[in-house]
């Protein structure tokens, strides 16, 4: 498994990735996608949908379970991954290209953790 340095993580095991100080990508950690097996759908936002950190903004369903994907952070979506809606198994493949949301107007954060920090948050 690996986890990129410059992304920060959640206990939900959502990444973000800061494009500038306002705005982010949002996806699933490559953790996340192994414990829920082969995502067969994808349950996006809306653009303009307003986010909460620690709050549900959409889900995924796998062969095993639907799961809620948790904001990293509150704001507005300006876009989805709308490749997902037809190919959800881009988040098995490669977890870190396949965001699913870019956040704008960032307000604030859940707590984020580091890439070490999250690592052994999940070795525990």
């Amino acid at each position: 498994m690996t986890f990129p340095a410059e992304l920060k993580y959640t206990k939900d095991h959502e990444w973000i990735k800061m494009l500038d100080d306002t705005t982010a990508l949002v996806g699933i950690t490559d953790f996340a996608q192994s414990e829920l097996g082969d995502l067969v759908f994808i349950n996006l936002p809306q653009e303009g949908d307003e986010v909460t950190a620690d709050e549900s903004f959409c889900d995924v369903e796998s062969v095993k379970a639907v799961s809620d994907v948790m904001s990293p952070c509150t704001g507005v979506v300006e876009e989805v991954h709308s490749e997902l809606e037809d190919e959800p198994q881009m988040l098995n493949e490669d977890p870190y290209e396949a965001w699913i949301a870019k956040i704008k107007d960032i307000t604030g954060y859940g707590e984020l953790l580091s890439a070490d920090e999250y690592e052994a948050f999940i070795q525990k």
